[in-house]
């Protein structure tokens, strides 16, 4: 059996694929990568990559099982942080 279909799977996504992937507007993810609050991403060139398992890894950050769930951090809003 071959692995064509894993071989068409992108590793990298453009900003407005990354923030479907997030379920995110484009802006917004614009505005975490201004500010140093969003994943880590890549600049090839003129463009802005994102890996796929950076998007997932800076989305677990976010995970929690109730309210009252540290979690493993925050993910900040999409604004400067001060402090």
């Amino acid at each position: 059996m071959s692995d064509t279909h894993t071989a068409n799977v992108p590793r990298y996504l453009k900003t407005p694929e990354a923030a479907v992937h997030l379920g995110l507007s484009s802006r917004t993810l614009e505005k975490h990568r201004c500010f140093g609050t969003g994943p880590e991403y890549r600049k090839l060139g003129g463009r802005i990559v994102y890996a796929i398992t950076d998007l997932d890894a800076w989305a677990e950050i976010g995970r929690k099982k109730s309210t009252s769930d540290p979690g493993k951090g925050t993910v900040h809003p999409a604004r400067r942080i001060v402090g």
